[in-house]
């Protein structure tokens, strides 16, 4: 079959399945699924990610269609506040509506589905997604929290000062920041990118090994994607994480292609968008969720769903992208 939704999908399906399969008969479980974790994220994806942009001039990277896709998010991602209310449930689901799985099922995807220069208009993106949504959900949050703290406390007449509120947030915030920036994942896609404006091209000796390295990412970050999956049962939370799904999966993408289209985006950059922004829910949402207390069940529920459906949902999406105008 010559279909290339099929010929980047088949493989994504497998390895998940392979990694499933694992997980369910235990032959990796326990302690041995975060060992896993640490090598696919702390020295596979580096490599890759290092490697891949150190050839890369920044007067080649077009970020236009990176600045619509946050974009999309915002709308999204206000969309849910403004149905659900201001708070710290809402902050959570809007997030989880926006934040896609960029690493482990987008980096292997795209890689198939649209080769390097795909991988590359990839890259660009996550170097600023998790930096900029992360740091505006984390403020959001933060407020929320503030903002309910002072309604506790004055109901026992008692509120801190002004300062001290400004003095709390605006650490959070920087913590947040540095958090994003200093991570596995951005980081060395920066270093990548001032590596190459050296104009230098990285010696054999340090090429090959990352090289290697970088080769093993995908299909050992799909195993893991399995093996995730293995380990949590979706329970009964059901049919609010199928909410979400439906606003990740499905919503998001629309709302990219309807603001990329209005604003005359085409071609390779806006297909690689569109396809990113219908990936599964990013791992990330259940770390906010689990710190801020809040729908911990349904966002590990939508987490897993919307990677089960999402072989659906982004078939569907890939199928379509190809009638967006300007897409070959």
């Amino acid at each position: 079959m010559s279909n290339p939704v099929f010929h980047a999908l088949v493989p994504v399906v497998l390895l998940i399945f392979v990694g499933y399969l694992a997980g369910r008969l235990r032959w990796i479980a326990g302690p041995s699924v975060r060992d896993l974790s640490n090598v696919v994220f702390l020295v596979l994806a580096p490599a890759l990610l290092f490697r891949t942009m150190s050839g890369v001039h920044l007067q080649a990277l077009d970020f236009r269609p990176v600045v619509i896709y946050m974009a999309a998010m915002g709308v999204v991602f206000l969309l849910v506040m403004l149905k659900a209310g201001f708070n710290r449930r809402a902050a959570v689901m809007g997030l989880a509506s926006t934040f896609s799985d960029t690493l482990m099922i987008g980096v292997p995807l795209i890689g198939l589905a649209f080769g390097e220069a795909g991988l590359v208009t990839l890259f660009a993106l996550i170097s600023v997604h998790a930096f900029i949504m992360l740091t505006l959900v984390t403020v959001v949050l933060e407020f929320v929290v503030v903002s309910e703290e002072n309604r506790a406390l004055a109901a026992q007449g008692e509120r801190p000062s002004k300062a001290v509120r400004i003095q709390r947030m605006a650490l959070t915030v920087f913590k947040a920041a540095r958090g994003s920036v200093l991570h596995p994942v951005p980081l060395p896609i920066i270093c990548g990118l001032l590596y190459a404006q050296t104009g230098w091209s990285l010696p054999d000796v340090i090429d090959k090994p990352l090289q290697l390295l970088g080769n093993a990412f995908a299909s050992m970050a799909l195993v893991l994607v399995g093996i995730t999956l293995a380990a949590n049962p979706l329970g009964r939370q059901i049919k609010p994480a199928l909410l979400l799904v439906l606003m990740k999966n499905l919503v998001h993408p629309a709302v990219l292609v309807a603001l990329g289209l209005a604003l005359g985006l085409s071609g390779l950059s806006f297909e690689v968008m569109v396809v990113v922004a219908s990936l599964p829910i990013g791992a990330n949402v259940y770390l906010f969720a689990l710190r801020y207390q809040v729908a911990e069940q349904e966002v590990t529920a939508a987490v897993a769903l919307s990677t089960i459906l999402g072989l659906l949902t982004m078939a569907l999406v890939m199928g379509l992208v190809h009638y967006l105008p300007g897409v070959a």
